[in-house]
């Protein structure tokens, strides 16, 4: 029986553009007549509702015409596999990730790291959580490619990457100029359930390859021309990305 996306965790953000929310991962459909940019695909566990998003405005996973990947851990590559195997969807990212997601190396948090931090609150209910999703598996993308040239991609929405490592080496944001959006995965986010904070910030420093290379990166978000933020984990945001960064910044230092 098909997967039915309750209503809540789909949101038209802006015209076009929709924010999903996963199992405690977001994903992004930046939909243009009946193609689509998909950013992120969440957790393996993930997949059919992934299908579920498209469906709810009104896209077969073949309209798909690439996957843009933030990032290559497992809850947000969880689904990018099987779309590129069952639908010939390109799945793109920049190059410095592209390794990472055929997993010749694995630059995300490790079971002992998340055992050292079990006394943390919430980390514990997340780690079981994770597991269940599908947070351990072994999903490499077979075919990454890199992206074809720099600036603007030629997708719906023309996202602009905007490479911010830290949380692993090619972690990209994506800006959508015309939306006015930027979507960024997790160098910027505004929630987990490993975190007692809430609005723009880091998430916790258990979660980067390179913590201080991650705050770093916050300088090439602010930047960005936009007043709507989408981030990996959490709600929406609204204000400037600068004002959202300098929040974030002052999280970090707490």
């Amino acid at each position: 029986m098909p997967y039915v996306l309750p209503d809540d965790d789909i949101v038209h953000v802006r015209d076009q553009v929709y924010l999903v929310t996963g199992s405690n991962t977001n994903w992004v459909i930046v939909k243009e007549g009946n193609s689509a940019t998909l950013i992120d695909t969440g957790y393996p566990g993930d997949h059919d509702k992934v299908l579920a998003s498209l469906a709810s405005v009104g896209l077969a996973p073949g309209d798909v015409t690439a996957v843009l990947v933030t990032h290559a851990h497992n809850d947000h590559i969880g689904a990018a596999e099987r779309l590129r195997s069952a639908h010939g969807t390109p799945v793109l990212m920049h190059p410095e990730e592209v390794p990472h997601a055929r997993r010749e190396f694995l630059q995300q948090v490790s079971v002992g790291r998340v055992l050292a931090n079990a006394w943390r609150p919430g980390v514990l209910p997340w780690a079981v959580h994770a597991v269940r999703s599908g947070g351990t598996a072994h999903v490499p993308v077979a075919e990454p490619r890199p992206f074809p040239a720099p600036g603007p991609l030629d997708l719906p929405g023309a996202p602009v990457p905007v490479h911010t490592p830290g949380h692993t080496d090619g972690h990209c944001a994506y800006h959508l100029p015309g939306a006015g959006v930027l979507v960024s995965g997790d160098a910027l986010v505004t929630a987990h359930p490993t975190s007692r904070a809430s609005g723009p910030q880091l998430l916790p420093d258990m979660f980067h390859t390179d913590r201080e290379r991650a705050l770093g990166a916050l300088a090439r978000l602010e930047e960005v021309d936009a007043d709507l933020v989408l981030p990996g984990h959490g709600p929406s945001h609204r204000g400037t990305v600068r004002e959202a960064v300098s929040r974030a910044r002052e999280q970090a230092a707490r």
